[in-house]
């Protein structure tokens, strides 16, 4: 198991090592997943939205056509049951009148296109009399097809379901019953509808839809199809539709619902009252997900050319965030030039990472030439103490002054060492520089030069970028002095007094006069303090 890691960390090292990968290369791979992600989710939320919005729009529509589809046939229903009405009451006062008889239904036929067919029945079911004459039907002869049937034995307004007439044409048959002047039963006038030759219906209910697939039908309470795009389905029941109960339930409304093929539709449905009859207005879902996919390649055109624009700018960006830093990493391979601190000055740190980059490396180059200058370091350090002397700390102030580094000056004196020389010895009083001084390096940095430049009195020159550093370190150091205790001699107390370079000023040697000023500061206060 360890071997395998080991094997593909290998091969991802490799991997990493062939790609030279660097800042730059980092920054573009991470924008350009970013912008990717970003592009793919936005294009899946857009497709989504667009895909519930086109699909509610769509059913939206559906109901809304269906509704006037079968508001409209509604209406012209009932004037073709109040006409049949009309007609029938007329009837009822001239019933075995050949003549009026003829004429009404005449009438009927050819004043409307309501009806293919109009006929007058006595009450056994003898047809009486009947239009267009082309018919050719035997009158008093009893007939027994549905619509005669359900007339004679409801003697009621009538709207059968499809069915075979007597002439074999697929038709609704419409019927109003004829009563006399003392309501009495006579028969019944009827209309036919026939539903697979030119009819009002077909007018009402036909419609074009920008969906090649989509179309309207109807059905009636018992799932007659009374009209369909497809001619032969007239007449048949649907057993196809798989929501049939409940658009027959709930009358009006709209639904997704699957055909006989499995293909998913979206629908609105309305319910025509006179007749009970139900109008489906439909069109298949692919056929709209299609318009959605469309909308898509259209969204992706518009924002392919918005993310290779934030793309370009990723791309500028990166080389303004990576150039200084990669610059800084060439410089800190070659530290032991003579122009590699010139050329590190000249980098520009816009940036807060670069700009302690560049004073890290300044450093870096500092201490590597002060490490090659090891061999003057006793020249330049005190024996007792093992601080930089005066001498030393010049060396120091040139550098930070070449290269232009921020520094504090912090100004440290023992209170009364005059006193523990005088009072303990000096041989003791040694022991307290050297005490001190080992608690001003242990709370002070790396980076600082801890000088002690005579008798009692140390300098530290602490590298900075804020003006909080200094006072910070001095606080330090003058905690640690206050709560050591020395063998012998118990406990001192040290001043100290900072100053910052460039801050308090530019010229070297006043800076160090404001740093001995605050010292001073500090003494007369009451000692044992940092005055900055």
């Amino acid at each position: 198991m360890q071997s395998q890691i080991f094997f593909y960390s290998m091969i991802f090292q490799q991997l990493i090592h062939s790609l030279q990968l660097n800042l730059r290369k980092l920054i573009l791979l991470l924008a350009i997943f970013s912008v990717i992600s970003l592009f793919i989710i936005s294009l899946l939320v857009s497709y989504y939205i667009q895909k519930n919005q086109l699909i509610n729009n769509s059913l939206s529509v559906n109901m809304e056509y269906a509704s006037k589809i079968a508001k409209g046939t509604n209406s012209h229903f009932k004037m073709m049951l109040k006409e049949l009405d009309y007609s029938a009451k007329l009837l009822g006062q001239s019933f075995g009148n050949e003549q009026v008889m003829q004429a009404e239904v005449d009438r009927l036929k050819f004043q409307s296109d309501y009806f293919n067919s109009v006929i007058v029945s006595d009450r056994n079911g003898n047809i009486r009399s009947f239009a267009p004459e082309q018919l050719k039907l035997n009158k008093n002869v009893v007939n027994h097809t549905l619509g005669f049937e359900m007339s004679l034995k409801n003697q009621s307004t009538v709207v059968t379901p499809p069915y075979s007439s007597i002439t074999k044409n697929l038709i609704v048959f419409l019927s109003q019953p004829i009563f006399d002047q003392n309501h009495q039963y006579l028969g019944f006038i009827g209309a036919a509808i026939y539903l697979k030759k030119d009819n009002i219906l077909n007018e009402l209910l036909t419609m074009k839809y920008g969906y090649k697939k989509s179309y309207m039908y109807v059905i009636d309470s018992n799932q007659h199809i009374i009209f369909h795009p497809d001619e032969k389905r007239i007449g048949t029941l649907d057993t196809q539709n798989s929501e049939l109960s409940t658009m027959l339930k709930e009358k009006n409304g709209k639904i997704q619902i699957k055909d006989g093929s499995g293909e998913d539709n979206l629908a609105g449905f309305a319910s025509i009252p006179t007749t009970q009859w139900i109008v489906i207005s439909q069109q298949p879902t692919r056929e709209l997900l299609a318009q959605a996919s469309s909308i898509i390649v259209k969204i992706i055109a518009g924002m392919l050319f918005f993310y290779v624009f934030i793309f370009f700018i990723v791309w500028r960006i990166s080389y303004l965030i990576s150039a200084p830093l990669a610059q800084l990493a060439k410089m800190a391979s070659h530290l032991n030039a003579t122009t590699t601190e010139h050329k590190i000055k000249e980098i520009d740190p816009w940036y807060y990472e670069v700009l302690k980059f560049k004073l890290s490396l300044l450093l870096s180059s500092q201490q590597f030439k002060q490490k090659i200058s090891e061999l003057n370091f006793y020249v330049n350090t005190d024996p007792l103490t093992g601080f930089y002397n005066r001498r030393g700390m010049e060396l120091f102030l040139d550098e930070f002054i070449k290269s232009e580094t921020h520094f504090f000056v912090i100004a440290l004196d023992i209170d009364h060492f005059k006193k523990v020389n005088d009072v303990y010895g000096h041989e003791n009083g040694d022991l307290v520089l050297k005490i001190v001084a080992e608690k001003i390096k242990e709370n002070s940095r790396d980076i600082d030069a801890c000088c002690r430049i005579g008798g009692e009195e140390f300098i530290i020159l602490a590298p900075a970028i804020d003006s909080s550093t200094g006072l910070i370190i001095a606080e330090r150091i003058r905690e640690a002095v206050e709560n050591t205790v020395i063998p012998e001699v118990g406990k001192v107390t040290i001043s100290i007094g900072l100053a910052y370079w460039p801050n308090s000023s530019k010229d070297i040697k006043r800076v160090f006069k404001v740093a001995d000023e605050k010292l001073y500061e500090a003494k007369a206060e009451g000692r044992n303090r940092v005055q900055y």
